[in-house]
């Protein structure tokens, strides 16, 4: 771990400079917050999935990050996870928000499992699994935690295409008439 702290400036010339060819974008949000309006700043940054373990590690030698969730998104022909993390977390006024954005195929969405570095995303990552259907590679405990054991196999509360619960819903609502 570094003992310096870095500014998200610093940060995101790091991240571009590590990373080389598969960043595909950072931007740098600064907005004031609270009643006093003090700035905080988040480090918004696309990349390429096959990057997301060397990039928790790599947050892991400046300081261990805070993992808040991992979010999702079906984004038509792609589904995105956003990792959003903290480091620097408890520091008054230093803490920096980074939410890493990869996005996995449809046909084949798979990414690995970060709990063997953080343990505790254990249970965002078994909710990507339900919600959207995204098999996590190496997950301890891939069993469902949200939907019940008689929900259907390959129906995804979150996807908006054929594996959605729009027919289910519209089903919802349907009278049979005897």
């Amino acid at each position: 771990m570094t003992s310096k702290v870095l500014s998200s400036e610093e940060l995101a010339e790091q991240i571009k400079e590590r990373f080389k060819g598969k960043i595909k974008e950072v931007k740098i949000e600064k907005r004031a917050v609270g009643v006093k309006k003090k700035e905080r700043e988040t480090l918004w940054i696309k990349a390429d999935k096959d990057i997301l373990k060397d990039f928790v590690k790599y947050l892991m030698e400046i300081e261990f990050p805070h993992l808040a969730i991992i979010s999702g998104n079906d984004l038509g022909k792609t589904i995105e996870l956003v990792y959003h993390f903290s480091i620097y977390y408890g520091r008054k006024l230093r803490e920096v928000s980074i939410n890493l954005s990869v996005e996995v195929s449809k046909e084949n969405p798979v990414i690995p499992t970060i709990c063997d570095l953080i343990p505790g995303a254990l249970i965002t990552e078994r909710e990507k699994q339900e919600m959207l259907g995204v098999k996590i590679e190496g997950i301890p405990d891939g069993r469902r935690i949200f939907l019940s054991d008689d929900f259907p196999e390959g129906v995804y509360p979150w996807r908006r295409d054929e594996t959605g619960p729009d027919k289910m819903v519209r089903d919802l609502y349907e009278v049979k008439e005897e």
